[in-house]
């Protein structure tokens, strides 16, 4: 039995009238939505004509929200319900970065994620979900797929049918018939913000501004713009931000210490000093990971009621051994242990590339963007955390007086820079995979966030400690020097980091 909703949008009036009765049904709070009605208009006046789409979850057979969740808050039931266990969501909001559709939200007053189930308590009884039986025109219509004579299955099989973005390959089983290409597909209208009866904002406290769209489908320029919509805030900000710089500082300056001291570099601040910069930029982590969630009192949850698909449980677990790693190797220097240093050290070495690393799977399972899906993020994450922890060590280093330890971390501040600038140019100039890719390329570049890239993350982040370092050639490298490449290092990832994480959330989803 797998269980699916098909959506005829040449009866669909664009009434409300399943909004209404889902939040009737399952006491949906104001300001969010399980299910909900969106209208485009197309054509050039007086020739125009307005479309409607009912959107919702897509209970989808691979579903990425349930992969994602690291507590099995959400599951997919025997029958193909993805359901949700709302006593187990610590409100990550990961779930909402995975699901391709925008269809889940965070209930204000429970504080967990939520989006529609299929009514499954309703289903259990053998009833049909509220919004099928209130629907005047029975535009709406639910059923058994794997019957091959239940109604669902019957209009499947005799009408062309089409889903929400296929491309996804997560099997969603919500299938509309005449549906236009507008209304399944985000970005391809204009979006100008403001709608019918309210504006909508753009997740950062301001209107949300139109995304310029290098494609359309074949229309006139202008001709197609959304008139109404609901809104979805970005679910992460600048925690999520801070938590990228502060995990990069903590990982790389054990990594980049652990490599200098192994190589024969063994003073300080490859030691202590490094081990505590570890800890507490580790301890920082944590932090903004638990208070950027809605349910912080949950923590725990990742630890004892793990889903072993998710990231962010290894993450949590490689954090731990991380830190653990990091202890050991400033105890085993304070004891004078020296025995035990290279071991912990290599050891350490490969947990603070993991550590930078995890999160580019991560970010790789939040499948509903686009922009963070790259192959190479690992990667360049690792490489942002040489450069942050070498940074972070020179600012050690002159406040400690050591001077004859600037000269590799500084080479390493600018090989770090450069590499990372290269990873970034070919985010944004190589082709990109999709047309979403590109707008979020675009936002990043030319959108609210764009003095904060150009200005912050290449010319503070990259351009300057490079022309520090050609500055050094004939000066040599003094403290001074380093410590300002380093800072501006420093910075610079903070501002990329920002800005990378909201251009990946700038393109809408529904």
């Amino acid at each position: 039995m797998r269980f699916g909703f098909l959506i005829d949008q040449r009866r669909c009036i664009g009434c409300h009238a399943c909004t209404v009765a889902c939040k009737q049904e399952q006491d949906v709070p104001l300001g969010v939505f399980r299910t909900w009605v969106k209208y485009i208009e197309k054509g050039e006046f007086p020739n125009t004509r307005r479309h409607f789409t009912v959107l919702r979850c897509n209970h989808c057979e691979d579903a990425p929200c349930v992969a994602i969740c690291p507590t099995k808050a959400l599951f997919r039931r025997p029958d193909g319900i993805v359901d949700f266990d709302t006593s187990r969501c610590i409100g990550c909001k990961s779930c909402m970065q995975a699901c391709p559709y925008d269809a889940l939200y965070i209930d204000p007053r429970e504080h967990t994620a939520m989006k529609c189930n299929f009514c499954a308590h309703r289903v259990d009884v053998g009833l049909k979900p509220a919004c099928e039986i209130v629907c005047p025109e029975t535009a709406i219509v639910s059923g058994d797929l794997d019957d091959p004579e239940s109604s669902i299955s019957r209009l499947i099989a005799r009408e062309p049918v089409h889903v929400r973005k296929p491309e996804q390959g997560t099997q969603p089983k919500l299938f509309y018939i005449a549906a236009d290409a507008l209304t399944l597909t985000p970005n391809l209208s204009r979006r100008d913000g403001v709608t019918m009866w309210g504006q909508l904002p753009d997740g950062h406290g301001g209107a949300a501004p139109a995304v310029p769209s290098p494609q359309r489908i074949s229309m006139a320029e202008g001709t197609a713009r959304d008139v109404y919509d609901v809104a979805h805030p970005a679910p992460w900000g600048w925690r999520v931000s801070s938590y990228l710089w502060t995990k990069s500082i903590s990982s790389g300056a054990f990594g980049v210490a652990a490599v200098l001291a192994l190589g024969g570099t063994a003073r300080e601040p490859f030691g202590v000093v490094a081990a505590a910069i570890a800890l507490l930029f580790a301890l920082a982590t944590v932090a903004l990971l638990v208070w950027d969630l809605k349910r912080p009192e949950r923590f725990l949850y990742l630890v004892f009621r793990p889903n072993p698909r998710s990231w962010l449980v290894w993450g949590a677990y490689i954090l731990m051994v991380f830190s653990g790693l990091a202890f050991l190797w400033g105890a085993a220097i304070v004891l004078g242990l020296a025995g035990f240093v290279a071991p912990l050290g290599l050891a350490g070495i490969a947990f603070a590339a993991a550590a930078a690393g995890y999160s580019g799977f991560l970010f790789g399972q939040a499948e509903g963007r686009d922009f963070w899906q790259s192959p190479l993020l690992p990667l360049h994450l690792v490489v942002q955390a040489a450069l942050a922890g070498a940074a972070v060590l020179v600012v050690a280093a002159a406040a400690m007086g050591a001077t004859d330890a600037l000269p590799p971390l500084f080479v390493a501040i600018v090989a770090g820079a450069a590499l990372h600038a290269l990873f970034v140019a070919a985010e944004l100039v190589t082709p990109h995979a999709s047309n979403d890719v590109r707008l979020a390329a675009r936002a990043m570049t030319h959108g609210a966030t764009a003095a904060r890239f150009w200005v912050g993350a290449v010319a503070l982040g990259v351009a300057l400690p490079v022309a520090l370092a050609l500055a050094s050639l004939g000066a040599g490298i003094t403290s001074g020097l380093a410590v300002a490449a380093a800072l501006a290092a420093l910075l610079g990832l903070l501002a990329y980091e920002d800005s990378w994480i909201r251009a990946g959330q700038a393109v809408p989803l529904s």
